[in-house]
């Protein structure tokens, strides 16, 4: 398996929202969780959980979950990164809880699409969904918060590079002094 540079995959990696019917390899799903584990975390507390989603039943229910982004479901996996509140609040309480197990998550979701995309890969990051019928799918107590949900398999498409609007726009020195 062919892997990419580091910055070769960021500058590659896309939303893919339609997916080759082929199965991933367990290969391939392993090097990803490697990945994931490497993943930084407040306090190295690793505040986050990850269900890994084949059954197509519940891949209906969570593209269902999601305003019916159908798409979901018709990738061959789908992991459903998620914050696992009451980890961080032990040691950091309240932020802990609601931002730091948040931050967590993304990470780690964040550094699962880099896997993803360096495996030839493609997954997209899905954040609209109803949070309580995600929770119900996975069957997620209550101190775990979906964050995430990620589709992945080989891409049946090639979008092109969204037009980006470059760091000399969102880099401040000092304060901010933009606009929104």
């Amino acid at each position: 398996m062919s892997e990419l540079s580091f910055f070769e995959t960021v500058r590659r990696r896309r939303s893919i929202r339609s997916f080759q019917s082929k199965p991933v390899e367990d290969e391939k799903l392993f090097k990803i969780l490697e990945t994931v584990d490497l993943a930084p975390s407040a306090g190295n507390l690793q505040a986050y959980e990850i269900v890994m989603v084949k059954d197509e039943a519940c891949k209906r229910a969570l593209a269902e979950a999601a305003w019916g982004q159908w798409f979901i479901a018709e990738a061959p996996v789908v992991f459903v990164v998620c914050a696992n509140r009451r980890r961080s609040a032990v040691r950091y309480g309240s932020r802990g809880e609601n931002l730091y197990s948040v931050n967590d998550a993304s990470i780690a979701a964040a550094y699962l699409e880099l896997a993803v995309a360096a495996l030839g890969l493609g997954s997209c990051w899905v954040g609209a969904f109803r949070d309580d019928m995600v929770s119900k799918v996975i069957e997620a107590p209550s101190h775990i918060r979906p964050i995430a949900i990620i589709p992945v398999g080989y891409p049946a498409e090639s979008p092109s590079r969204p037009h980006r609007r470059g760091f000399k726009d969102f880099l401040h020195f000092d304060k901010i002094r933009a606009s929104v």
